[in-house]
């Protein structure tokens, strides 16, 4: 029993942690080598939004509370508390994975408004911005100093 649960404690462990350190904004791939366009303008608006989990959230809690889940009872109680796990880790996988963001509506230097969600919360109105746009999307938006 002590086995099992360092086993899934391991697991847990290693589903959650990141191979690199997180320094600054995070690129596909594919598309860190292209040529991004910069705006910078003034936010007129700020408002908190919450960005849903994707999935990932909800797969990885699933699979962490079925493991758990295996480790007790036994026979059809193993089941299901296995199932009833899986059931429970991804609901709550799914609350993890939401992300805490913000609804910008900036007014950029060449006139244009242009709303842009972004997972920053501590941008206000008033505050000078640089967006930095890859393709139709906004990769980062942060403060101009």
């Amino acid at each position: 029993m002590l086995k099992q649960i360092f086993i899934s404690g391991s697991i847990v462990i290693l589903l959650l942690s990141g191979c690199a350190s997180k320094t600054g904004p995070e690129y596909d791939a594919d598309s860190y080598s292209q040529i991004k366009k910069v705006q910078t303008g003034v936010v007129i608006k700020s408002r908190p939004v919450t960005i849903k989990d994707d999935g990932s959230g909800k797969v990885i809690g699933a699979i962490v509370g079925a493991v758990l889940g295996s480790t007790v009872g036994s026979n059809t109680g193993t089941r299901l508390a296995t199932v009833g796990g899986a059931l429970a880790g991804g609901v709550v996988g799914s609350e993890v994975g939401k992300a805490n963001a913000s609804e910008l509506t900036i007014e950029l230097d060449n006139g244009e408004t242009v709303v842009v969600v972004a997972k920053v919360v501590n941008i206000v109105a008033g505050d000078r911005v640089r967006i930095i746009k890859d393709g139709n999307k906004a990769a980062t938006v942060d403060l101009v100093h």
